[in-house]
């Protein structure tokens, strides 16, 4: 390997930009510190180039799961650079925002208007206003992760643990108004009784529950209808968070294969293969009360987002490419689980197959993580906790990845046996969940 200029601009970017980059998954810490190549120079499927013209296969999240028709997909890519042709902004409304909001009814219909965005962080912020206003009410029950907006960071207002359990440990909530204190009140997934509690407590104050339908694990007999249920009785907008999940189980929802028709639903991510696209659809009521507050912003009204979407939920169609997403992710859980059981070491395998993830069940276990991400890159992969499947990984990519895991949990195994791992660090531990940088 050539000398990594990646880490040196990571270096310059962390004394200009807070927290070196604009998304938390993208530090080098999360992955390998010192160490991790940082930038790219050109990616296509699942090949990244990085600052040196080193090649990696990219085993890892590709792009937080934001291409999962893999980089640069050729399809997508045409549609977007027509469209450009045409002009992306303009005084007049582009054709193509009508053209997406009648597939993705045609796709879910239980709903009947489309609000859009270019981000899952804000569009779920669009939900819940949507919710606070056909409702008149304030608090929101939730279960997950849903993003970085005021409305969500306010459970961590009157106890700093709450969000611990909702992927992100440590979110601190600086900068939100204490006002906004008891706005937000967790429950934990596939846990009724959570849920039922927060309805005694505090139900006539409802205006949204919001869930995903499925996250690491299967939704339980009975959680999904019967969070349904306490919504409904409470008057609540069931607001489902499609932004991971979608587009990948299937062709549209998740929701839809457990028969959940919630009041709305949000997408982001897999629904545009790489560019900023995100969308809110529910019901004529509530949806009508988007009317009723302000919900408005210039680049909403773009033409490259919805392009890029409805060409990307036609390949999907046409190719049956969330079967073949399934297939990848099962086959990568499967060869973990085999060099995990040659090795002797334990792990824990998690997540749904498109959006699978594994973690070492060790003394020190981030230790043994970041060892994995430090050996898979000398061995040409971008690797950490997680693979989040593409249309372009091919059998012979997963081959490759799971043979070298084969190499390397063994050495891992060995290591903490001896004790031995922090040793055979090059740099230091990989950070989990949000930490500042300086």
């Amino acid at each position: 390997m050539k000398e990594n200029s990646g880490s040196a601009l990571w270096r310059r970017a962390k004394k200009i930009i807070p927290g070196g980059s604009q998304l938390l998954s993208k530090r080098s810490e999360q992955f390998l510190p010192d160490l991790w190549p940082s930038y790219y120079s050109r990616a296509r499927g699942v090949q990244v180039w990085d600052l040196d013209q080193n090649l990696y296969t990219d085993m890892s999240i590709t792009g937080i799961g934001a291409c999962p028709l893999g980089y640069a997909d050729p399809d997508v890519d045409a549609a977007v650079k027509d469209a450009i042709g045409r002009g992306s902004m303009c005084t007049l409304n582009c054709p193509e925002e009508v053209e997406l909001a009648e597939t993705l009814l045609r796709l879910h219909p239980w709903a009947g208007m489309v609000r859009y965005a270019r981000g899952g962080g804000e569009a779920m912020a669009i939900a819940v206003r949507i919710a606070r206003a056909a409702t008149g009410k304030d608090r929101v029950a939730f279960c997950g992760y849903h993003g970085w907006h005021d409305w969500y960071l306010a459970a961590n207002l009157a106890d700093d643990r709450n969000l611990d359990g909702h992927l992100l440990p440590g979110l601190a909530p600086r900068g939100v108004p204490r006002a906004l204190s008891g706005t937000a009140q967790p429950f934990r997934y596939n846990n009724l009784e959570d849920l039922e509690a927060i309805a005694r407590r505090c139900g006539e104050e409802i205006a949204a529950v919001v869930m995903e339908p499925v996250r690491d694990h299967e939704p339980e007999e009975g959680f999904l209808e019967g969070a349904a249920r306490i919504a409904r009785d409470l008057g609540a907008v069931l607001i489902i968070d499609e932004v991971s999940a979608g587009f990948r189980l299937n062709t549209g929802g998740a929701h839809l294969l457990y028969e959940l028709q919630p009041d709305i639903a949000v997408f982001a991510k897999a629904m545009s293969n790489g560019y900023p696209m995100a969308a809110v659809i529910g019901r004529e009521d509530p949806m009508q009360a988007a009317q009723e507050t302000f919900i408005s912003s210039t680049y909403w009204t773009e033409r490259i987002g919805p392009t890029a979407a409805i060409a990307t939920i036609e390949k999907y169609g046409r190719c049956n490419v969330p079967d073949h997403l399934v297939r990848a992710g099962r086959l990568v859980q499967k060869g973990w689980q085999k060099a995990a059981d040659h090795a002797g070491l334990p792990v824990e395998i998690a997540g749904i197959a498109p959006l699978a993830h594994f973690s070492f069940d060790l003394a020190d276990g981030a230790a043994a993580q970041t060892l994995f991400s430090q050996l898979m890159l000398e061995r040409g992969f971008l690797a950490g906790k997680s693979f989040y499947a593409t249309f372009a990984h091919t059998d012979t990519n997963i081959r490759d990845y799971t043979a070298a895991c084969e190499e390397v949990f063994p050495v891992i195994a060995l290591a903490a046996a001896e004790g031995t791992i922090p040793q055979m660090l090059k740099g230091p531990v990989a950070h989990a969940g949000f930490r500042r940088l300086t």
